[in-house]
């Protein structure tokens, strides 16, 4: 894999805040080399080995990319659902914003099978053919169709599991992650002070709760 330069501010960063950890009382031991300092009760990421694991990540998605790869970015936490949809649209890959439902790869027939059904009901809606149907029937379509489009609106055009999923949030994703670690699929983890590192193929401390600075187009590349 060819390593390149990306130009990672850690300015930027600290004044974003992605250096505030959790309270020391919440902390992961396994955290310990990831972390330089307490202050006022609150653990301090070292910022400088989250530009390292920042910048593996970049590595690796690039190549990833460059290869075809299908990503998908699943972050469900209330301040993550805007910037992690406005970041997979943006690099035009899937993602789960809402919810995450329990089997969605590991139970791969099952979710398949939604997903037709939610394409389906789009398309019986576009053509007009829905409101042909009696009101009541109309109705129950229309629900169910909202219903798919919440929670799989994010990766209608998912054609099979992802060949790499990034997670933000460890703790709010463990059970997206446990399928991906039984799957065998690469994942890519944004992790507080709160997490555990070993349980991710690449994990990038930072504050969960400041993630529009990962998201929001300021890494840039230099070849």
């Amino acid at each position: 894999m060819t390593r390149r330069y990306w130009n990672i501010n850690l300015e930027e960063m600290m004044e974003s805040g992605v250096h505030f950890g959790h309270g020391t009382r919440k902390w992961n031991p396994r955290m310990a080399p990831y972390i330089s300092a307490k202050r006022k009760g609150i653990h301090i990421t070292n910022l400088t080995r989250t530009a390292r694991f920042l910048s593996e990540a970049c590595d690796l998605v690039f190549d990833a990319a460059s290869k075809g790869k299908q990503f998908l970015i699943v972050g469900t936490k209330t301040n993550a659902v805007d910037s992690v949809a406005r970041a997979a649209l943006k690099a035009r890959c899937h993602y789960v914003n809402k919810k995450w439902l329990g089997g969605m790869l590991t139970n791969w027939a099952t979710t398949e099978t939604r997903l037709h059904k939610f394409r389906d009901l789009r398309t019986e809606q576009k053509t007009g053919k829905l409101n042909r149907l009696p009101k009541k029937d109309a109705a129950m379509l229309k629900r169910q169709l909202s219903h798919l489009q919440t929670y799989l609106g994010g990766i209608k055009y998912m054609t099979g599991v992802p060949d790499i999923v990034i997670i933000v949030d460890q703790h709010e994703e463990y059970t997206a992650l446990r399928e991906c670690i039984t799957l065998g699929i690469p994942t890519i983890c944004l992790i507080d002070t709160n997490c555990d590192p070993d349980l991710a193929d690449i994990s990038i401390p930072a504050n969960d709760d400041r993630m529009d600075m990962l998201w929001d187009g300021r890494i840039r590349t230099s070849e």
